[in-house]
């Protein structure tokens, strides 16, 4: 399923193939609507109801681009859609527009860079895409602007379990979701699904409203640091030692009472866990603690 959900294109606003694949999955286990903004909220019956609303939440969406223009030679300009480094992009393979058109980021070759030009990143206005277009009449029968741009990957299993793949941020919480929904529950829950996570939190703003849970939990992914010459703190987090549970973020600071909770039943079963060792990052917690009448949150990661 992972595999399936990193596969399918679903940039910020664009989230539809997911949302039917989660639907799909989710349809004969639980009942649910689809908002107004495209998020999924779903509600498992379990053996009981509880004495608070309790919700777990993931995102759809992934980082992408958006077509913003055609030059005359049939290249493609456009602008990121969510927080994308220049550095990941050059020379990355990309699939544009439903027709899913080929095509590849290109910056201007090396050998023609000023002096000046070779020690920093390029920023995205000169960045293109070449999808192979003799010129702008070509390119525009085949792309629109306001179409959007996808990272092409693969999914590769490595060794240790070790996954490559796009999307991991937030696939895995949408697919611990699903396995969630499908299991038998011992309390009444609420899942969202929410959409546009990574331009601003804004699915979960609206759904975390509409819901109005007490407590409410974030499965999502974060970033890990061990690599070779990095040590101490900057490593923040390590791929094999467990799930991240983290105390306080850029947008959030998590309540402790969940927090010890997570720690203690993770230790009590012997799971592996860790805690990340910065306070860097943000996730959707950070709209759902401050939406209505508020809400305990917590943040269970993915370290990748």
């Amino acid at each position: 399923m992972l595999k399936d959900l990193c596969l399918l294109n679903g940039t910020s606003g664009d989230e539809v193939r997911v949302r039917d694949y989660i639907i799909n999955e989710i349809k004969e286990y639980s009942t649910y609507e689809v908002d107004n903004l495209g998020s999924v909220i779903a509600y498992k019956k379990g053996k009981k109801k509880p004495n608070k609303t309790v919700c777990i939440n993931a995102h759809m969406d992934e980082v992408g681009f958006i077509i913003t223009g055609i030059t005359s030679d049939g290249y493609l300009r456009f602008a990121p859609v969510g927080g994308i480094d220049t550095k990941v992009c050059l020379d990355r393979a990309v699939t544009v527009g439903e027709n899913r058109i080929n095509g590849v980021i290109a910056d201007k070759a090396y050998h023609l860079l000023e002096d000046s030009e070779k020690d920093k990143a390029p920023s995205f206005d000169k960045l293109l895409i070449d999808i192979g277009a003799k010129n702008e009449i070509e390119a525009q029968s085949v792309v629109s602007l306001g179409d959007f741009a996808y990272f092409e990957s693969d999914y590769t299993e490595l060794g240790n379990g070790y996954i490559k793949a796009k999307a991991l941020d937030d696939r895995i919480g949408c697919m611990l979701m699903i396995e969630l929904i499908k299991s038998e529950l011992e309390y009444d829950t609420v899942f969202c699904f929410n959409v546009q996570e990574e331009v601003g939190l804004r699915g979960s703003k609206c759904t975390s409203f509409a819901v109005g849970a007490d407590i409410s939990i974030v499965l999502e992914a974060t970033t890990a640091g061990d690599l070779d010459g990095v040590t101490g703190a900057d490593r923040v987090c390590v791929l094999g030692n467990g799930g991240v549970v983290s105390f306080m973020d850029n947008r959030t600071i998590y309540d402790r009472e969940l927090y010890k909770l997570a720690m203690n039943t993770a230790s009590e079963n012997n799971i592996p866990v860790q805690t990340k060792t910065a306070v860097a990052g943000g996730n959707d917690a950070g709209s759902i603690q401050t939406s209505g009448k508020g809400a305990k949150v917590m943040a269970l990661s993915l370290p990748c």
